[in-house]
């Protein structure tokens, strides 16, 4: 009898338990205090606890319904699932992610160091009377000819020779593990800083040198390469940036706390560049559905152009129209 005349002297507990439920049930819970909150989580463990107490000393079945339902209820309004918001989402796709990767000082820099790295190669090795020994020093006699031949067979560009739908799929898969390894790599070594610096460097200047090489008239695959490289090089190229400036950032957060801790600064950083790391890797994975299907398939070259200049415009448009048109942010170098 003393268990029943607890749970009877609760009973209002139980009342203000019923009340809060209704206030959320009813989706004014964005509007309460964390007070409120939190006596909401307290009275529904005592009625957990009430609940064990009227199973245990077999009160009344009314009581025992009543508790069921009511902790049912409760629980369900604690850890109810939430429901998927478009709009928060859609504004940190369209706004958030593209404005800070745009005011963020570190891939500015890892941007302009990469391009500018690649376009002066490229123009260095497509004109030799400027630098008459600068693709031999940079690739190599071994290097240019292993280039040459892997674009010279004509037959892998002209239909005769396709791979299978199953090849495409495994080729893909090994495009996206490929790619994304290479900005993997320029990631962590950034957080070295300096050893970072030299693999984003030595890439560009790579990758600029083929570029220019196999542009020349008198290169043996020329028109092979660019069948090959020009529709899936604009977002392959931009995810390799975005992945030095992202590990720069993280790089420079344990050399330059700004008063913090290592660790506080370094979380707060990481915090930071997992919009630059999520969108490196996207633009790596439709890089490679290019590079397994269209890159090697037969159709014309002006349709893998177009590719390019839609994947350039795409580009264009989210990371630096969205971006700057969303202002500034918190986003600073």
């Amino acid at each position: 009898m003393k268990v029943a005349v607890l749970l009877e002297s609760r009973r209002k507990n139980w009342q203000e338990l019923e009340k809060l439920c209704a206030q959320i049930e009813s989706r004014r819970s964005r509007t309460m205090a964390p007070a409120s909150i939190s006596r909401f989580a307290t009275l529904y463990r005592a009625a957990c606890a009430d609940l064990a107490l009227a199973d245990a000393y077999q009160l009344p079945p009314n009581t025992v319904q009543y508790l069921h339902r009511l902790v049912g209820r409760s629980h369900n309004q604690l850890y109810r699932s939430r429901k998927f918001d478009f709009a928060t989402w859609g504004r940190q796709l369209l706004v958030d992610v593209p404005r800070n990767v745009f005011h963020d000082g570190y891939v500015r820099f890892c941007f302009c160091l990469f391009w500018g790295v690649f376009l002066l190669s490229g123009f260095l090795a497509l004109s030799p009377a400027v630098w008459p020994a600068y693709v031999d020093q940079l690739l190599g006699q071994e290097q240019i000819a292993a280039l040459e031949e892997m674009y010279s067979n004509d037959a892998m560009f002209s239909g005769q020779s396709r791979r299978t739908g199953d090849d495409d799929t495994g080729m893909t898969g090994f495009y996206v593990w490929n790619n994304t390894g290479i900005g993997l790599k320029c990631f962590a070594y950034m957080l070295l800083i300096v050893p970072g610096i030299y693999i984003t460097v030595y890439n560009a200047a790579v990758l600029g040198g083929c570029f220019g090489y196999m542009a020349r008239p008198e290169a043996i695959g020329r028109d092979n390469f660019f069948e090959f490289v020009t529709a899936h090089g604009p977002f392959e190229l931009t995810a390799v940036a975005l992945a030095s400036g992202a590990g720069l950032r993280l790089g420079m957060s344990w050399v330059a706390t700004c008063g913090q801790s290592r660790t506080s600064s370094m979380q707060q950083a990481g915090r930071r560049v997992m919009p630059v790391v999520g969108t490196m890797m996207l633009l790596f994975f439709m890089a490679a559905l290019i590079e397994g299907f269209l890159s090697p398939s037969a159709v014309s070259y002006q349709i893998k152009a177009s590719v390019a200049i839609i994947s350039v415009c795409l580009l264009l448009y989210y990371f630096v129209y969205l971006g700057y048109s969303s202002g500034a942010g918190d986003a600073t170098g």
